[in-house]
């Protein structure tokens, strides 16, 4: 058998097409709403003739670390992304990762293209195309595309060009439904055209972010998402699908955001000077979250008053809407976070609750009157894993515990013949 090696797993060569998919956000009540309902016959395939099972994702829930957890195999510890925005700790300047600087591991696509394995990578945005290319030989083995800049595509740049004809509409809005069904249309185009044989298909949380399982918007959507798995599944390709993260309403009962603001509690306790807090969950996307998310780091600013991590402790643990307020250190080895992008304090919210940093640094006027619907800490971990083949007993004694980044292993190694 043929197979390659990548960050000490090996992954056997595809025989088949294989096509996985990052449903982003795709909190499991998606699919209990739309199996309760009976809307979902392809999803429905997956659960009764292949694998359905839920997952733990990497921490923190957010896109950029799980994505690239999808593509390596690993957590952040061992890649590097720990967050979608970083206090760079040797130039104190905030770094927000739209690049592959960060990250440290080869990845699977890579590998896979470099031993000959026709590869294609779309995502929904651009930022994730950037990283989740690095490595990958753009060419004949190698595509990587987003919907975000598909007008953009270019054979010498991305593996392709004239994406808005072959996908047979012109490049959508980034905030929008189609964002994502675009990336689908993108990968049912190449498998079609016989340009990939691993697809990775990495969709936007836009409608999760906006729209609740039970709202007509999120139904038809999910309708939408499953005719297209249906497609893969017609064209003979082994479909493995997971999320970077599921997605709660953190609003209160009249419909404003549930919010601890975290720096304002610890300028208030030890001064305006003295911490600074990040919300790793800041992207280019603000309309989705507004930077409000499950969870913050704490950084101790240098000066005559710094106070203690024990002392930050001390005033975050047991106020309600926080679940977990750790050392930087403790929460590295716990969550198996990357240390560099940590903070000296680490804090996760509790369910339905979102952290920001100060009041005043959030524009809330982006949710444009939306209930606030987020991510990023331990109650948004849970997402689902799906195979439409079936997993072998094997592989899954092998598993005991599944995380969302063993999911190109479950479809390359753990899939029955």
């Amino acid at each position: 058998m043929q197979e390659v090696l990548v960050n000490d797993r090996r992954y056997a060569l595809p025989r088949r097409p294989v096509a996985v998919l990052c449903l982003d956000g795709c909190d499991p009540d998606y699919l209990v709403e739309g199996h309760a309902r009976g809307e979902l016959p392809a999803f429905a395939r997956l659960r009764d003739k292949g694998f359905a099972g839920q997952a733990l994702s990497a921490m923190p829930s957010f896109t950029n670390p799980n994505n690239v957890s999808l593509v390596t195999g690993t957590l952040p510890a061992a890649h590097g992304v720990s967050g979608n925005f970083y206090l760079d700790r040797r130039t104190g300047e905030t770094v927000m990762v739209t690049g592959d600087e960060e990250l440290r591991a080869p990845t699977i696509l890579a590998a896979m293209a470099g031993a000959g394995v026709p590869v294609a990578m779309v995502t929904a945005k651009d930022k994730l195309r950037k990283a989740l290319a690095k490595g990958l030989p753009i060419g004949p083995c190698g595509i990587a595309l987003s919907a975000q800049n598909a007008r953009d595509a270019a054979e010498a740049t991305h593996g392709i060009g004239d994406v808005e004809a072959k996908v047979g509409r012109p490049q959508p809005d980034q905030y929008s439904a189609d964002l994502s069904l675009f990336v689908l249309d993108a990968g049912i185009a190449l498998l079609r055209e016989g340009r990939a044989r691993l697809l990775y298909l990495s969709l936007s949380d836009y409608v999760q972010h906006r729209w609740a399982p039970d709202r007509d918007e999120a139904r038809a959507f999910m309708r939408a998402l499953d005719a297209r798995i249906a497609a893969l599944l017609d064209l003979g390709c082994l479909v493995a699908a997971t999320a970077d993260h599921g997605m709660h309403d953190m609003s209160k009962p009249d419909g404003s955001p549930n919010v601890v603001f975290v720096g304002d509690m610890l300028d208030a306790a030890f001064g305006a000077d003295a911490t600074r807090v990040i919300c790793p969950i800041t992207d280019p996307f603000v309309r989705h979250h507004g930077a409000l998310g499950g969870f913050v780091r704490v950084h101790i600013l240098p000066g005559a008053n710094r106070p203690s991590v024990a002392a930050i402790l001390a005033r975050l643990v047991g106020v309600e809407g926080i679940a977990l307020a750790l050392s930087g250190a403790e929460a590295c080895e716990r969550f198996g976070l990357a240390p560099e992008m940590e903070g000296d304090v680490t804090v996760i919210a509790a369910p339905g609750v979102a952290l920001g940093a100060r009041a005043a640094e959030h524009d809330l006027s982006q949710l444009a009157g939306e209930r606030l619907r987020s991510h990023g800490g331990t109650a948004e971990q849970t997402v689902p894993f799906l195979l439409s083949e079936p997993l072998s007993p094997e592989w899954l004694r092998a598993h005991p515990a599944l995380r969302n980044f063993d999911i190109f292993d479950a479809a390359l190694n753990g899939v029955r013949s």
